[in-house]
């Protein structure tokens, strides 16, 4: 528990720390951050709750950005399966990516930041 708590924390640090570009942006997630390594989570019940905490805590960081576009409030549920959704059509992509299309669409915004 305290892994996942760690992980939420430093997420909300990353996204807290100031703007980013497109072609600059960094963001400190997991040492793999494929849909395989979220796949293979499925068998670690600890490593899949580490996973959906900090796409929640990614979505708050959109939240606390874009407060005139706000994700409506998601559960660890909704954010698991949007997730397992995402990488089952994009089994080479990033499990990360799901949460950046969650903060796209379920904002209202239905596009991708731009500055």
């Amino acid at each position: 528990m305290g892994n996942t708590r760690g992980c939420v924390l430093l997420a909300c640090a990353v996204l807290l720390a100031g703007p980013a570009t497109a072609s600059g942006l960094k963001i400190l997630g997991f040492d793999d951050n494929s849909c395989a390594a979220w796949q293979a989570a499925a068998a670690d019940p600890d490593q899949r709750a580490a996973q959906v905490a900090w796409a929640r805590g990614f979505l708050s960081g959109h939240n606390y950005a874009n407060q005139r576009q706000q994700v409506t409030d998601v559960s660890a549920g909704t954010v698991e399966r949007n997730i397992e959704q995402y990488c089952r059509k994009n089994p080479d992509g990033q499990f990360i990516d799901a949460a950046y299309r969650m903060s796209d669409s379920m904002s209202g915004r239905n596009a991708p930041i731009r500055k």
